[in-house]
């Protein structure tokens, strides 16, 4: 249901219509406007029917107000006193229709129909537009390192499934930004994605939060509200931290998932749901099981599909192709042209371990762009932690190749081989992956150069 706001200075009015739409709407009234606006900041409201004269208040200036703090809101002007200009002047400021007193209720009945269809369809266009905003702003999902190309595969591979994923990573890995990939390129598209942060919200909020409360369940639940798991019906709910949740709370948790119903707090009616669950955390949570700070029972029905996310610090080469990316973004964002990085700034980077991994690295482009004075980012322009960051120096083991004008393409193939083969120990895996080709194949070649080099 939703709320529906009467503003009318005759007690009489508001009763009535309070009295007629209660069974369709959850209704509430005001004689002040004063009053009624501060409500509107508390609670969403969908429809407003609002009186063109309301004491020694103007009905149109109250208009203005309303479209101000709730511009999704649709509003009814009424008034004893109709005229075209007062009309026209109302449509102009946002009205959506303009009934004169006394009012037909079969002509309200149906006008308040196409008003909550309008609200419905505004509501819709708003949340598709936010949730675009957040996909297109790929932050995270960004290189062509072997860990992140695992992770897209993996992505992939599951976004059709509805089974339970656990997303495991440090903080600020892009564990909400994968979840976000998982949804939106899946079957469940077209419905909600709802993240919640388990470690956000405090434990007494967080049932609520989840599962929705009924009118009058605890002090201050003035009107009913849904929970999260009924509003991702049809789409997937994120549970970011899910670590951090109370042990309580797990248990009313794992009876959601194997029910597939909530009860609202205050509520006795089971609603059914179809929600896939995606939950997230930076803690070991087998280890939190062996503490019995977690219910295992419920740490298997959410570990059905594991994705484990590497740390910046492990994703090699993916560092300038993120920093090109944040800086084309919030260049763009700031309205301030960056050309790019200069080299110099660019290896510092390249050398930093990030321990705050993909949102550390986003932070320090951003200050980077405000405070320097040039198209370029320079080192000066980064932190002081990172300035006095040295270029990673080349070892022994990472020597260049020596390639000289007349080899060969075998000789040069050959030289790569057994050098970065001598760079990865000896290990066969390791260096077929580097160098993008199958084992069998690098087998055959060294067998080929291995031998060669016995014979010379």
């Amino acid at each position: 249901m939703h709320h529906l706001l009467v503003i009318d200075d005759e007690p009489a009015i508001c009763q009535s219509l309070e009295f007629a739409l209660e069974e369709k709407y959850l209704v509430n009234t005001f004689t002040d406007p004063e009053a009624a606006l501060p409500f509107l900041q508390q609670v969403e409201i969908a429809l407003v029917l609002l009186d063109l004269k309301i004491g020694a208040h103007d009905g149109t200036e109250v208009l203005k107000e309303i479209k101000r703090l709730s511009p999704d809101t649709v509003v009814i002007m009424m008034t004893a006193f109709g005229s075209i200009s007062s009309s026209v002047e109302a449509m102009r400021h946002g009205a959506f229709y303009y009934l004169t007193k006394p009012l037909m209720m079969d002509e309200l009945d149906i006008l308040l129909s196409k008003a909550e269809e309008l609200y419905q369809l505004q509501t819709r266009v708003k949340w598709l537009s936010e949730e675009l905003d957040k996909l297109s702003d790929s932050y995270g999902l960004i290189g062509n390192s072997k860990a992140m190309q695992q992770i897209l595969d993996l992505i992939d591979k599951v976004k059709d499934i509805d089974s339970s994923v656990l997303i495991n990573g440090e903080s600020g890995t892009g564990k909400e930004l994968v979840a976000r990939a998982i949804h939106y390129q899946g079957q469940r598209r077209n419905k909600r994605f709802q993240a919640v942060n388990c470690a956000a919200i405090p434990d007494n909020l967080l049932e609520s939060e989840l599962f929705g409360y009924e009118k009058g369940a605890f002090t201050g639940a003035m009107q009913s509200k849904p929970g999260q798991f009924v509003l991702a019906d049809g789409g997937t709910i994120f549970l970011d931290e899910i670590g951090e949740m109370d042990m309580s709370l797990q248990s009313k948790l794992l009876r959601v998932i194997q029910e597939r119903t909530v009860t609202p707090l205050g509520g006795l009616e089971e609603k059914s749901i179809d929600v896939r669950i995606i939950a997230a955390t930076n803690r070991d949570l087998w280890k939190e099981v062996k503490a019995h700070r977690f219910r295992e029972d419920l740490y298997y029905r959410l570990n059905v599909i594991p994705i484990q996310l590497a740390p910046l610090r492990e994703r090699e080469g993916d560092v300038p192709l993120l920093v090109h990316s944040f800086i084309k973004k919030i260049s763009e964002r700031m309205g301030k042209p960056i050309d790019g990085i200069s080299q110099e700034a660019l290896q510092v980077m390249e050398s930093y371990d990030f321990p705050g991994n993909i949102r550390e690295l986003q932070n320090i482009v951003e200050r980077a762009i405000a405070l320097t004075s040039s198209s370029l980012i320079e080192k000066r322009d980064l932190p002081k932690e990172l300035q006095g960051t040295q270029p990673k120096q080349v070892t022994s083991k990472q020597k260049l190749i020596p390639v000289y004008v007349g080899d060969t393409l075998e000789q040069i193939e050959k030289k790569v081989i057994l050098h970065t083969l001598a760079h990865q120990e000896g290990n066969r895996r390791k260096t077929a992956q580097l160098l993008e080709m199958g084992e069998r194949t690098l087998r055959d070649k060294l067998k080929k150069y291995q031998d060669e080099q016995e014979e010379e």
